[in-house]
């Protein structure tokens, strides 16, 4: 019989941690649920040392997944974040500690200051003996695994397995590997550690040269019956292995690798546009089974072979990952019913009658604007009401005058926490420059505009335009800011004051930890 792969994602957890990309507790639990209708068998919710937010964060997650699913939190190999974890894993019905420490001579050298690999060894056994007097199921990851030597590696695995791990995590942490190796290293590991057949071995890769998905496979036809990845394959720095990747790819070349996974890509496209929207990174459009333009066809060549069988240029159906099918198509005529059903369609359920109101209005001011409304309109108007929620600085109004020869000026007006009302005018070398100005002139926030893109969220001369803002605050932090709007100057607007109040709360919270009195750190990556 087949292998059955699992699937453990950590899109909560090292997604995450993309600059920028920050989540709050409601919105982890909207993905959350989205993790639940694909079918994961693991979620990696959180790190529950690192501040009392992802702690609550984690028990919220586990509450949520109930049985369904494996829900999983990282430590370090310290016994304070074990017990901490342990803690936060209390409700959990089917708890996983991951805790773990780096095993490569640069790890060990540097990181932990010239540690031997046997004083490394006995503290991931301490760090699993500890977590296995809490729970059953215990995960040790060898961070850094892609670059230790062989038989270094296999020292470590084989103890911790002695200890009680009952999976081990094989990391190419900097994706450095490549697959032909990585395989080799997995297939070594299997040959040459006791007690290896009786544990899941699992593979988290980094896509640092591209090749994270083609590093798991490779982990998957050499043993490795456990995948960690991410929607969208979010993550530090290039990202993790992408899940929709590596699933696609064990159901179209299963028998190769005689392996399968019980996920249903049919959510793939969804889970996409929920993860982008929440996170403010956009997906590339000739991204590999999400993309926009991952079923699009523009050479004549294609389109007559597709024309005539739409297996000549296509490997996957597009409806197999949820990216076609028939499209309700949404107007100023439409009515609640039609919007609401629609929104269930994409994601948003649960909505309550109040909030549903407010998307309604906002629906029709669209569809005034515009003569269809479509799925990723709804996407932008939906994000758009979720940024506004629980905001420190809200927009008000932004009117922009420019041309030739007149000077860019911008007026602002803003409203603050403490419902106060400002209005700036300033000008700028151009419109964009002016709004920074003028926003900056009211929040007094310092920072610097790194990254600013526009795109248009869907066809025509109406399309929404939808504009990402990346600013960098003095301690080096990133925040994304996102804003969508007929008016791209609107948008530009939008955008600047979501990424001004990421930031803000960011630091909010910070403060807030210094006078945490339990003294945790900030987490230490895989």
């Amino acid at each position: 019989m087949a292998r059955k792969i699992d699937i453990f994602d950590t899109t909560l957890r090292d997604g995450e941690q993309s600059p920028g990309a920050s989540m709050d507790a409601q919105e982890k639990l909207v993905i959350t649920r989205e993790l639940l209708r694909l079918g994961v068998d693991v979620i990696e919710a959180g790190f529950p040392v690192s501040s009392p937010g992802d702690f609550k964060s984690v028990q919220d997650i586990a509450k949520l997944c109930g049985d369904k699913c494996v829900v999983c939190g990282l430590t370090r190999a310290v016994e304070n974040d074990i017990d901490v974890c342990a803690d936060a894993l209390k409700v959990a019905e089917r708890p996983r500690i991951h805790t773990g420490l780096g095993v490569s001579p640069q790890h060990l050298k540097y990181k932990f200051r010239g540690m031997t690999l046997d004083e490394a060894i006995d503290r991931g056994v301490m760090a699993v003996k500890r977590a296995r007097k809490y729970v059953e199921d215990v995960e040790f990851y060898a961070e850094d695994a892609g670059r230790a030597p062989y038989e270094d590696l296999a020292k470590m695995i084989e103890a911790v397995i002695k200890a009680g791990a009952t999976v081990v995590n094989i990391p190419d942490t900097t994706g450095y590997s490549v697959p032909w190796e990585f395989g080799q290293r997995i297939n070594y590991l299997m040959e040459h550690v006791d007690g290896i057949e009786d544990v899941t071995v699992s593979v988290h890769c980094h896509n640092d040269l591209g090749m994270a998905t083609a590093l798991s496979l490779a982990g998957v036809m050499n043993g490795a019956t456990q995948v960690e990845c991410t929607i969208n394959g979010l993550g530090e720095r290039a990202g993790n292995t992408a899940m929709e990747e590596v699933v696609m790819a064990i159901k179209l070349h299963g028998d190769d690798l005689d392996a399968y996974t019980t996920i249903d890509p049919k959510e793939f496209t969804r889970a996409s546009k929920l993860v982008s929207g929440i996170s403010g990174v956009s997906v590339q459009p000739n991204k590999a089974i999400v993309g926009a333009n991952a079923f699009v066809h523009s050479s004549g060549i294609h389109q007559d072979g597709v024309i005539k069988n739409r297996s000549t240029y296509e490997i996957i159906a597009p409806e197999d990952v949820g990216a076609a099918g028939s499209k309700i198509v949404l107007t100023a005529r439409s009515g609640h019913h039609a919007l609401r059903q629609r929104l269930e369609e994409l994601g948003y359920s649960d909505l309550t009658d109040e909030r549903f109101e407010k998307i309604y209005a906002a629906f029709l001011e669209m569809a005034d604007r515009k003569n269809q409304v479509y799925d990723e309109d709804l996407h932008s108007l939906m994000s758009e009401q979720d940024r506004n929620k629980n905001a420190i600085y809200k927009l008000d109004a932004v009117q922009i005058s420019c041309g030739q020869p007149l000077i860019p000026t911008a007026t602002v007006t803003m409203t603050d926490a403490y419902g106060r009302t400002h209005t700036v005018s300033e000008y700028g070398v151009g419109p964009i420059d002016a709004m920074y100005n003028a926003v900056n002139k009211i929040v007094q926030e310092e920072n610097e505009l790194i990254e600013y893109t526009v795109q248009s969220v869907t066809r025509g001369v109406d399309a929404i335009g939808e504009v990402t803002m990346r600013i960098m605050a003095p301690n080096g932090d990133v925040f994304t800011g996102r804003g969508s709007d007929g008016d791209v100057t609107v948008s530009s607007t939008k955008a600047y004051v979501n990424a001004l109040n990421r930031m803000h709360a960011a630091q909010m919270q910070a403060k807030n930890r210094e006078k945490d009195k339990r003294g945790r750190t900030i987490p230490e990556h895989i």
